[in-house]
C-alpha cells in the first residue's frame, strides 16, 4: 500500500508560488491534469456528492409518482435514436404533467 501526502504536494513551495494561498485558477492552465487537481475531480472529489445524488434521485422520484404524465394531444412516443454506441433520443420526450389528487 502506497500513501501519498496530498497535502505537503499541494503546499510545495518549489512547485507553487504562494503555496499557501487559496488558489484554485493555477489548476486552470493549459496542460494540467483534472485527475490531480486536489479539489473537485477524481478519487478526491466532493464528499458529499453521494449524498446529492441521492436527493436528486429522491426528488425526481417524488415529481414522478405526484404527477400524472400525458402525452400532448395528437403525439405519440418517438422512438427513433441518434447513432453511436449508445442509444440517445434523436427528439425529446415531450410530457405534460398533471397534478395527481
Amino acid at each position: 500500500m502506497v500513501y501519498i501526502n496530498a497535502w505537503a504536494i499541494g503546499r510545495d513551495p518549489a512547485t507553487w508560488e504562494n503555496a499557501d494561498e487559496f488558489m484554485p485558477e493555477r489548476f486552470l492552465e493549459d496542460g494540467q491534469i483534472p485527475e490531480l487537481i486536489t479539489f473537485g475531480f477524481g478519487r478526491r472529489g466532493c464528499p458529499g456528492m453521494g449524498m446529492a445524488i441521492a436527493e436528486l434521485e429522491l426528488a425526481l422520484a417524488n415529481l414522478v409518482y405526484k404527477f400524472n404524465w400525458e402525452l400532448p394531444k395528437g403525439e405519440d412516443i418517438d422512438f427513433e435514436t441518434k447513432p453511436g454506441p449508445t442509444l440517445h433520443k434523436k427528439n425529446a420526450l415531450r410530457l405534460i404533467a398533471k397534478v395527481a389528487i
